[in-house]
């Protein structure tokens, strides 16, 4: 079977999830759509750290050739997230970017990509995928970003030729793969979530259909008879009957292209299915015994090796065998998929924006290691004294700022200046109000920028009723920063939020173990 063309739905139509980047053309609009085939991509990245570590080792040098390797992190070295910290047994959490790019750059990617004008143009990273493995390998929580979500792209530098981009505000996520390479999309996901990304591992519409041939396809399950293909022209051209079938080659590629036939039409229906093929993927790989076969393996090694490119921390097959050898301590039952919570733009149509409270709360949960399926054991949130001494009360020198705007409140008037004052009047005789603009803290946090500022700042916590685990380091401060969150927009008194580390329904939670996930058909896309 030959590729289909790229499916319609993605060149003909805005739609509530339209693209990115407008591309020059004779259709216009259309082709600046034609880059969404690529969401599901990281799909297959998962699955080769999840499934191939049997091959490891064949062909060792010939596969390491194979591997194309680029700069972890193209932002300045001073915005970086802090590094994970470790449990009491001394192990640390593993967070990896899985980007999917629409490079055009060779003619198979081309001829995949059906968009022949636009040959070597700038990539674009339209699959993002966070992957937390917890620091004791007990579970592992996937994050998937919408890729029309807009955010705050930092300064990058290309490492190839020195160039330089000027940071961005309110740009679509995908853009940053085209300023410099995927160390710019790692670095505008720790801007955005402040969890500190150790690797990253990228691929291209090459490989797709061997990858799905090479493991003897995958199961899906739709509830109808599915044909995405509609009379204007919308659809993958994905036709299936109810229940289950084992993919592969284009079938699967229309899969996971398809967004008209599923649910409400959306990239959010299609992200689910893509969820749903990712699981049955990682099962196959894990149950099939045919994966035992030598010349199996080999073939899915070649392919996972020509088709990825990693930071250097993974750049040879050595280094990826030992992470894949982490990485399946993890039970499948015990694997979490979801989506950064998300809402409509309110600026710009057709776009969406991380959804205040939720999304913070998942990128929390993450940094924190708590696992996103609500099976960890309670872990303890004190946080220890420091053994730094505290400064005389009227030594310590605090800056204080209003963080009390969110997406749907205004900041609270006046709140840095009130709560300045306060500290005044409890000794703190140095504490100044700060007029700089902060973007919105959900919860009230104390900041400081090296050890010995722990113990002041530990003390004006103390002072308020702020909890230590609200006295956090940070490189983003040049002195001790009390931030008046949106949990504190009135009064003089602190009363901390109760903890609640339980994953928002918004996340759209899925569980890798699970076998009975069908896709919803479109009753439009039904056929007899």
């Amino acid at each position: 079977m030959s590729p289909t063309p790229r499916d319609r739905d993605a060149t003909t139509e805005h739609g509530r999830h339209g693209g990115g980047r407008r591309r020059k053309g004779p259709d216009g609009g259309g082709k600046r759509r034609r880059r969404r085939v690529l969401r599901w991509a990281a799909i297959v990245l998962a699955v080769v750290i999840l499934g191939t570590a049997g091959a490891g080792y064949l062909y060792y040098q010939h596969l390491n050739a194979n591997i194309k390797k680029d700069a972890l992190n193209l932002g300045d070295e001073k915005d970086r997230a802090a590094e994970s910290k470790a449990n009491a047994a001394g192990q640390t959490p593993l967070n990896i970017l899985l980007i999917g790019s629409d490079a055009r750059d060779s003619k198979e990617n081309q001829k995949l990509g059906g968009a022949k004008d636009t040959f070597n143009t700038a990539p674009r990273a339209d699959v993002q995928m966070l992957l937390h493995v917890s620091a004791d390998r007990t579970n592992m929580s996937v994050v998937s970003m919408p890729r029309d979500t807009l955010v705050n792209i930092p300064r990058c530098t290309d490492p190839g030729n020195g160039k330089v981009y000027g940071a961005l505000t309110s740009t679509i996520t995908n853009d940053s793969l085209g300023r410099g390479g995927p160390g710019c999309t790692v670095a505008t996901w720790e801007k955005l979530t402040d969890i500190h990304i150790d690797h990253f591992m990228m691929i291209d519409f090459a490989g797709v259909v061997s990858m799905a041939d090479a493991i003897g396809g995958v199961p899906v399950c739709v509830d109808a008879n599915v044909y995405s293909k509609s009379s204007d022209g919308h659809g993958s051209g994905l036709k299936l009957k109810k229940g289950t079938t084992y993919v592969k080659g284009v079938q699967a590629l229309q899969w996971l292209r398809t967004r008209y036939g599923f649910e409400d039409n959306t990239d959010i229906a299609r992200a689910k299915a893509q969820h749903q093929y990712m699981n049955a993927m990682v099962r196959q790989l894990r149950e099939n015994a045919t994966l035992g076969s030598p010349n199996r393996l080999r073939k899915l090694a070649e392919t996972a090796t020509s088709a990825l490119t990693v930071d250097d921390g993974l750049g040879t097959v050595a280094k990826l065998f030992d992470l894949s050898k982490e990485l399946k301590k993890v039970p499948t039952k015990r694997i979490t998929m979801t989506t950064m919570p998300w809402q409509y733009s309110t600026t710009n149509s057709g776009r969406v924006v991380p959804k205040p409270g939720d999304a913070e709360k998942l990128f929390r949960l993450v940094r924190e290691d708590i696992a996103l399926d609500g099976k960890d054991k309670k872990k303890s949130t004190k946080t220890a004294a420091s053994s730094d001494p505290a400064a005389a009360n009227d030594k310590i020198a605090v800056q204080v700022q209003n963080g009390t705007r969110s997406g749907t409140q205004l900041a609270a008037t006046g709140r840095a200046r009130t709560i300045a004052r306060l500290l005044v009047g409890k000794g703190f005789t140095e504490a100044a109000a700060d007029s700089t603009p902060v973007l919105n803290e959900k919860k009230t946090v104390v900041r400081y920028p090296s050890a010995d500022l722990e113990g002041d700042a530990q003390r004006i916590a103390r002072s308020l009723g702020i909890p230590l685990s609200s006295v956090k380091k940070s490189t983003a401060v040049s002195g001790v920063t009390l931030v008046v969150g949106a949990d504190w927009r009135s009064g003089t008194t602190y009363t901390a939020p109760a903890d609640d580390d339980g994953t928002p329904a918004s996340a759209q939670v899925i569980n890798g173990s699970d076998k009975k996930q069908c896709m919803h058909v479109n009753p439009d896309y039904i056929w007899k």
